[in-house]
């Protein structure tokens, strides 16, 4: 059982003494000591896959050297078997996407303008609005490897530290696009988002209460957007879509299924 604030955010959680899941977890924990820089590197793919779509769907006309740059790194990510090559190929990956995330942000964002990703703290609102619906997807995902028997908290590619979920952020990495971006790039374009729901304190930006319930909005709709599988070919929800790849994953990991496969999108 979960506890959350009327805003969503954690609390708390009650779990039975008795985890049924034992054999998987010490699976994952061997896997997690032992490296399985296949399924990362799947992952980090999947994220550069999706990354490349969201640029191709809505950043303009100008965006092409992006893309093709962008093509090649998710080629690279998905054949490199070490975890610091991995790395250095995502990090190169984020900075050519996010030297064009503003390119999606059009309409009357005005007030919105993003130049580069940067955190603790937010010096800007598009950054703000990011790290709010990051924390939000976290959350869900969290969630999702509960239920699936995993410990969120012993990931794969992100090293473990006091309090970090790095399996959650793992499995985060090729949702950002497909479920935070664009959350973010809607509640601004559409005009949900004004600059009046962002205060700026100290050199940090952060969201009003205004500011958080409306992305929330946003990001529940985002959740309840359907679509269809790429690996099982039937339609849900992107939160059940969650819990669907963080089964996957506990199958991989348990050893009943050869290759982990990560949500694209065309």
């Amino acid at each position: 059982m979960l506890w959350l604030t009327t805003s969503s955010w954690f609390s708390g959680a009650a779990f039975s003494p008795a985890e049924n899941a034992v054999a998987l977890r010490i699976r994952q924990h061997r896997a997690a000591a032992v490296g399985r820089p296949d399924i990362a590197a799947a992952m980090i793919a999947g994220k550069i896959r999706n990354q490349r779509t969201l640029l191709r769907r809505h950043g303009g006309a100008d965006v092409g050297p992006a893309l093709d740059q962008l093509a090649g790194l998710a080629r690279q990510a998905a054949d490199v078997r070490s975890l610091e090559s991995l790395l250095g190929v995502e990090g190169t990956a984020a900075r050519i996407y996010f030297s064009r995330f503003g390119s999606v942000l059009h309409g009357d964002a005005e007030g919105f303008d993003f130049e580069s990703r940067n955190r603790r703290p937010a010096r800007d609102p598009v950054n703000a609005v990011l790290s709010f619906v990051y924390a939000l997807l976290l959350r869900d995902v969290v969630i999702a490897l509960h239920a699936a028997g995993l410990d969120p908290y012993v990931g794969l590619l992100h090293q473990p530290r006091f309090g970090r979920p790095s399996l959650a952020l793992d499995l985060m990495e090729e949702l950002r696009p497909l479920i935070g971006d664009s959350t973010v790039m809607l509640v601004i374009n559409n005009g949900e988002l004004r600059r009046s729901d962002v205060v700026c304190r100290a050199g940090a930006v952060a969201l009003t209460a205004a500011g958080r319930r409306r992305v929330i909005e946003a990001y529940e709709r985002r959740m309840r957007t359907h679509i269809t599988h790429p690996t099982f070919g039937y339609r849900a929800g992107y939160r059940r879509v969650i819990e669907i790849q963080a089964r996957m994953l506990a199958s991989v990991i348990a050893g009943d299924v050869d290759a982990y496969r990560p949500l694209t999108t065309r």
